[in-house]
């Protein structure tokens, strides 16, 4: 009985340097995962008040915030697992390839992920804006990390991915101050194009949402069996769809009460 107290005792005896040098590796293995938290979450506080200050949109914000938080923690946690012995190098491979699959199975995902990135950074236009672009056309309800959503003329909800926006031309119609409107008729050939021209003027003056300067202007195009007019004025971008549709109706009555033959093939058939 004794000599196996004995023997445990020495084999007691024969771990404890390693248990010491152990427990001191994970006493400050400790130590620095709990300050390294710390600063790490200091930091990030920090970026998110630069970030602000910017004028970061809070979407990109709160995203970016979150990634670098993570890889940060993820890079403290690796190094404190080696600083207690724990081999990382087979683990980082495996985070690697797991990474590479993952990216490529959601290639097209992260190309929409990638676009509103972009977007948020670069600001091309904002919630509220009217623009086009990609065969599609409205007002920006919302700008999220994978899609942007408009709404068109008819109310209906437009979902576009941020990849298409960011690879193709966007077109902005809120960021000019004024833009130019326009509305399109047919006259006869027979038609006196000088009192076309003083009627269509004549709707806009005294409009205050039309602007005087750039002055409204007509112009006359020959056509095959008639003469298109082009009646332009110039407003704000959000007054463009109430004013075309106002002197669209109002151009039409106030030609035809001033004998104007809209539409009519005189030359093609005379």
């Amino acid at each position: 009985m004794e000599h196996q107290v004995n023997s445990l005792w020495t084999q007691f005896n024969g771990w404890m340097p390693t248990i010491i040098a152990y427990a001191g590796q994970l006493v400050l293995a400790i130590i620095v995962l709990l300050v390294g938290w710390a600063i790490i979450n200091m930091v990030t506080r920090g970026m998110g008040r630069m970030m602000a200050a910017s004028h970061i949109e809070p979407t990109l914000r709160g995203f970016l915030l979150s990634v670098v938080g993570m890889l940060l923690k993820a890079l403290l946690l690796i190094s404190v697992a080696s600083m207690v012995g724990i081999a990382t190098t087979s683990f980082v491979a495996v985070l690697g390839a797991a990474g590479l699959a993952v990216g490529m199975a959601l290639q097209g995902s992260l190309a929409n992920f990638a676009g509103g990135v972009l977007i948020l950074l670069f600001r091309p236009f904002k919630v509220g804006d009217s623009i086009s672009a990609g065969g599609s056309a409205g007002t920006v309800v919302s700008i999220e990390m994978f899609r942007t959503v408009l709404r068109d003329a008819s109310n209906e909800f437009i979902y576009v991915p941020n990849g298409t926006l960011s690879n193709n031309v966007v077109v902005n119609s809120s960021q000019a101050e004024h833009v130019l409107a326009s509305v399109s008729l047919l006259i006869d050939y027979n038609d006196d194009l000088d009192k076309a021209r003083a009627i269509l003027l004549g709707l806009v003056e005294g409009d205050s949402l039309v602007l005087t300067s750039p002055a409204p202007a007509v112009g006359f195009l020959p056509q095959a069996a008639n003469v298109s007019v082009s009646f332009g004025f110039w407003c704000a971008p959000g007054n463009v769809v109430p004013l075309v549709g106002k002197y669209s109706e109002a151009a039409i009555k106030a030609l035809k009460q001033g004998g104007f033959h809209l539409g009519v093939n005189t030359k093609a058939s005379g």
